[in-house]
């Protein structure tokens, strides 16, 4: 197969020197919605390193599938250029989805313990976490989010 036979997937059409930290839809497909939560600007040299993360999965993931949309949540993970994270949510308006995103970013800065997860039997590499880099990453990008208007869930082109 050549790269002329190849389509190009959607979130490569989207000019990455354009975009800003926000709460994007990137993609419907059928009730399921993609969300991009942008949490650095790509290409800015500011990335987050694994531990971050690693550490904002396992808070995140986990409180999102303990709230009320958990039976819709298909999948939560980082992306792999380290600015951000994918939600994808069956069945719910943006607008909650934003409010619950919300939500569980609070939920995860008042959280006190031990990182969800946080050992070998339950992480494959469990030494990386840090509750302390979750909750910095979490803090600056709960001040992105509390800026967000639903006009604001469009890629800016």
């Amino acid at each position: 197969m050549s790269e002329n036979n190849i389509e190009k997937i959607a979130s490569f059409t989207i000019n990455h020197e354009l975009l800003e930290p926000g709460f994007y839809i990137s993609r419907i497909d059928g009730d399921i919605i993609t969300y991009d939560l942008r949490t650095r600007k790509p290409n800015a040299g500011d990335y987050m390193d694994n531990s971050t993360m690693h550490s904002v999965e396992h808070m995140v993931a986990t409180l999102i599938r303990n709230s009320e949309i958990k039976d819709d949540v298909v999948y939560f993970g980082p992306m792999g250029c380290q600015t951000g994270f994918y939600l994808l949510v069956k069945g719910h308006k943006p607008v909650d989805v934003l409010s619950v995103v919300i939500s569980v970013i609070k939920e995860a800065l008042a959280y006190e313990g031990e990182i969800f997860g946080n050992s070998a039997v339950e992480c494959g590499n469990y030494r990386t976490l840090s509750l302390e880099a979750a909750k910095t990453e979490l803090r600056k990008y709960l001040e992105v989010l509390e800026k967000v208007e639903e006009k604001d869930f469009v890629y800016k082109q």
